[in-house]
């Protein structure tokens, strides 16, 4: 089975594709280029490289959220032209969950972060594999205070590293910095593991997650509830 996964979910623009679980090629792009321009070129760089077209992908993956608003739906909608009238199978992945998979087999807390404003992160963690905390947008300090909780060593992955460097305790363990950005191999993975359970959907009925309204909703509803006083 090959599966054409994508993120564009942050700055980091990545194309991969596997077959049976394996990576056999991947480009990334880690620059704040629009995703809009960037994305299908670096799908069809990805796919000549490999002599195939997408006719032969047999199915497509990519991030659904948390993040960039925008860039969340430049993937979402990327696959579902890539995939619209072919009858492919489409998987949503959260975002949190690829990202974990950066450090698949780090023992202690793997813990996505990626900035949300505000103080505030995109972000889950897991234990040893193990899902401790959903996927959520919650205040950083709120969050540490959580994960110190369990005594365990933390490595934080994600576009948000930035925010707990300075920060550091004696449970905080550095993950280098190639592990740390978004990763279209890891969406695969993800999706993969979803297509033998039976997880998956169509290009129509395939979806965002954004864990919270968008700024300018988050706007007008305090503008709105200022004129109401």
């Amino acid at each position: 089975m090959k599966i054409l996964a994508l993120d564009s979910t942050a700055n980091t623009s990545t194309v991969a594709v596997l077959e049976d679980g394996k990576l056999l090629a991947s480009f990334t792009a880690n620059i704040n280029n629009t995703h809009s321009e960037t994305l299908l070129p670096m799908v069809k760089s990805v796919l000549e490289t490999l002599k195939i077209s997408v006719d032969d992908i047999d199915a497509f993956a990519v991030s659904e959220g948390p993040g960039s608003f925008t860039g969340v739906r430049i993937g979402v909608a990327t696959v579902k032209g890539l995939a619209f009238g072919k009858n492919k199978k489409c998987v949503g992945v959260s975002t949190i969950e690829a990202l974990s998979q950066n450090l698949e087999g780090f023992e202690g807390i793997i813990c996505p972060i990626m900035n949300a404003r505000r103080g505030q992160v995109y972000t889950g963690a897991f234990l040893n594999g193990e899902r401790i905390v959903e996927d959520r947008c919650m205040l950083l300090c709120d969050l540490i205070q959580v994960l110190e909780g369990y005594g365990e060593p933390i490595y934080f992955v994600g576009d948000g590293y930035p925010l707990i460097e300075g920060m550091e305790n004696d449970k905080f363990r550095h993950t280098p910095e190639h592990l740390r950005y978004q990763s279209a191999f890891s969406v695969g993975k993800v999706a993969y593991q979803k297509i033998l359970s039976g997880e998956y959907t169509t290009d129509e009925k395939l979806r965002v997650e954004y864990l919270r309204k968008a700024q300018a909703e988050r706007e007008r509803e305090e503008r709105l509830k200022a004129e109401r006083k």
